[in-house]
């Protein structure tokens, strides 16, 4: 598991996405990344934050970045979750969690007295450099694409 810190380098990774094809970061170089991790697509938090990064979408674009969202789910749910909720963000299936392992965010977690590995709900900003300029672990959803889209104006 990678400890990432504001100002390293963040790591390149391919993965396939909603909608088929696939997704890296090298392919969104030269512009600012908003990386998120969440957990599970269509539970309440995870579809909250994929509304609220998707209705922020076109804000993101106008300041030159790209949105991913990255969960442990199958493309085939990713493309049932982005249809039902008409996300627009970029989904991407990181089944074996080995992208979510490598920045750090594939955590041990306890609910209901169960220890179980998941992924911590984290966001990076990378910044057109490939540098990571922000880091928002253990996210609460609510304001959070909104703080985000700030810092990313801010760059």
């Amino acid at each position: 598991m990678s400890h990432l810190t504001i100002g390293d380098i963040a790591p390149d990774f391919e993965l396939p996405r909603d909608g088929g094809g696939t997704v890296s970061l090298q392919a969104h170089s030269g512009k600012p990344i908003v990386l998120y991790f969440y957990p599970k697509d269509d539970t309440d938090a995870c579809t909250r934050e994929a509304i609220a990064f998707s209705g922020l979408l076109p804000e993101f674009e106008k300041a030159g970045a790209s949105v991913i969202g990255v969960s442990p789910d199958s493309v085939r749910k990713h493309d049932k979750f982005a249809k039902k909720h008409e996300l627009s963000v970029i989904l991407a299936s990181d089944e074996d969690a080995a992208l979510a392992n490598l920045y750090g965010v594939w955590k041990e977690k306890k609910m209901y007295g169960r220890t179980y590995m998941g992924v911590e709900r984290t966001t990076f900003l990378i910044g057109a450099d490939r540098r990571i300029a922000r880091i928002w672990p253990k996210v609460k959803v609510t304001g959070h694409a909104e703080e985000v889209l700030e810092s990313l104006k801010a760059l």
